[in-house]
């Protein structure tokens, strides 16, 4: 399942979100712009492409480099170290913490604009619990929750103003999101860029541990 995870989250956890059906599933456009494929066939991206309609884009997570069919383009491509927790749950989380809601995704989605953390969509937040930080009234950086599926759930969204970072507020609140997954007996996993070290280094700390390198593309049909 870790090789797959958006394919599998999609299948079970978060089939409410889907749409498509046995070959390829994309969340819905507003809550991630992210899909999976059963296999990475011609088949799979055929039914893909039905899903996404002309000049269609989408991210995928692959097990392998893509090799895409006539008639794709690939946008970007890179890879992603998949990490696991494999620590005991981690202490108490800070006290000056704040549990995210509606009311504050505007303020996410212009934290997301100033630090580019990765695919967010105005629905997102409706994938698990966002945590935040305010700085006098401005959300300065966040962590949260994204794809589920088996006993995991993945970090995601860890982002931080580019004026409040070295205060360690991300390994707070990483920690904090941890201790919730962990407390529901679930996994955590994340992904992250494989040429970041000073992040990899970071979830080290946390108690995370590489398991393989994934390949993401974003392709347009």
């Amino acid at each position: 399942m870790l090789d797959n995870p958006i394919w599998h989250a999609l299948s079970t956890k978060h089939a409410r979100f889907a749409e498509g059906g046995a070959l390829a599933r994309r969340y819905q456009p507003a809550v991630t712009p992210l899909a999976g494929l059963g296999t990475a066939s011609p088949e799979a991206y055929d039914a893909l492409a039905k899903l996404l309609g002309q000049n269609g884009m989408v991210g995928l997570f692959l097990d392998a480099p893509p090799e895409l069919p006539s008639g794709w383009t690939l946008v970007h491509h890179g890879q992603l170290a998949q990490m696991v927790h494999d620590a005991d749950a981690p202490p108490e989380a800070d006290p000056g913490l704040t549990r995210l809601t509606d009311a504050d995704i505007p303020a996410m989605a212009d934290l997301v604009r100033r630090t580019e953390p990765g695919p967010f969509g105005a629905r997102t937040p409706e994938l698990g619990t966002y945590l935040g930080i305010f700085n006098g009234g401005r959300l300065v950086a966040m962590a949260g929750e994204r794809v589920r599926f088996g006993n995991y759930a993945e970090v995601s969204a860890v982002c931080t103003d580019p004026e409040f970072r070295g205060r360690g507020l991300a390994c707070k609140l990483v920690t904090a999101i941890v201790r919730e997954m962990k407390a529901r007996d679930e996994t955590p996993v994340l992904h992250v860029r494989a040429d970041n070290e000073g992040a990899i280094r970071l979830y080290e700390r946390l108690g995370f541990r590489t398991r393989r390198n994934l390949f993401v593309a974003v392709v347009k049909h």
